[in-house]
Parts: C-alpha cells; structure tokens; sequence
C-alpha cells in the first residue's frame, strides 16, 4: 500500500503553491510514496480579492479537515501575515477541532513551508508560531534542518526558507520563486516522505 502525503497550503497570489508543487515532485521521487495537493478554503469575498488583484484559485482540490486523517504525513503551507501563517489556513485549523479531541492526527510527520513579503518578514516567526497547532495535535514536527546542505549556506543571492522547512519571497507580488528555492522545495518533499515511509514502516 502506497505512503500517502498531502501538501495542504493556503495561496493569494502563487507563490505558496509553486513551493508546493515542487515539495510534490520531492515526495514522489520516493518510491512507493502518493503525494497529493490541497488547498484550504478561502475566507474573503471576491470583492475583497478583487481589490487585493489576487488571480483565481487554480482547480486544486478544497479539502476539508475530516480528509487529514486519511494522510500519512502532511506537509502545510501558507503566506505570512504579520510575522504568522495568514488567517485562511489559522480558520482551516480552527475548524480541525474533532481531530484534537480524538487525536486522529496525533504521531503523524508534518512539515511547513511558507512565503513572506520582505526578509525581515517571518521566515522563521511564522514556522515557530505555526508549531503550536502541530503540536496541539500531536504531531511529529519535521523540520528539514541542514540536510540540504550547501543551499542552507547560500549568501550570494537573496533566498527563503530555513531549518524550519522551504520558503520564498514574494516582494511586490512580482518575483517568483527561484530555481535554489525551489529545489529546497523539493527536497523538503523528498525529506519528509523518506521519514513519513520510514515510519509508517516501524508502525
């Protein structure tokens, strides 16, 4: 039976669901792992949206949260607000509130990835803020530490992510995720299904 992996993000205008894409490739570079692609639902009106110039959602999935059970491992991803994950993915696991109290998600590996406006804006406050669900939950935190190895140590270019998981920089909404970033999105997917396979293995 495969390993399943669900890549469950929240993203305005791409950025998130670029990293996303390729922490899929990453996991399914494992053999013997299904990674899927979620988006939680949207909490503002098209109006909103709108006046923001956010583009249309692309057709991956809404998933609900009774579907999280079903995943061997999860990986989450979002855009930061004020240094925390944006309030689209906070309301997805507000409503997660029947998992908590029956633990159904309680041992499983998850991973975060995210994206933010500036450097100075919550690379590493929006991962440490978003534990706290994990570990409300139970959940096994993943971190991809510095196993990417001399992609953590570049300098030379402006680049997201950290020990915490993949990220990027949206800027003013026009750049996009660079070929570095997004192969440590890829090797975050990779990572975290060796480990989710690993332990679904011992179980």
């Amino acid at each position: 039976m495969a390993i399943k992996l669900y890549i469950v993000f929240y993203s305005m205008y791409g950025h998130v669901e670029r990293l996303a894409e390729e922490i899929k490739k990453g996991a399914e570079s494992v053999e013997g792992v299904e990674a899927k692609l979620w988006q939680v639902p949207e909490t503002l009106t098209e109006d909103v949206l709108g006046k923001m110039s956010a583009p249309s959602k692309s057709d991956v999935p809404i998933i609900t949260p009774t579907e999280l059970p079903e995943a061997d491992g999860l990986v989450f991803g979002f855009p930061t607000r004020f240094g925390m994950m944006a309030a689209q993915f906070k309301a997805f696991l507000d409503a997660t509130g029947g998992l908590w109290r029956t633990q159904q998600l309680a041992g499983k590996p998850a991973g975060i990835f995210y994206s933010t406006g500036s450097q100075g804006g919550g690379q590493e406050t929006t991962a440490l803020t978003a534990i706290t669900q994990l570990v409300h939950h139970g959940m096994i935190f993943v971190p991809i530490g510095y196993t990417f190895g001399a992609g953590m140590f570049e300098m030379e270019h402006v680049k997201g992510g950290s020990p915490y998981g993949a990220g990027t920089f949206a800027g003013d909404g026009s750049r996009k995720p660079t070929t570095l970033e997004l192969e440590q999105a890829f090797h975050q997917g990779k990572y975290l299904a060796t480990i989710t396979k690993k332990l679904k293995g011992s179980a």
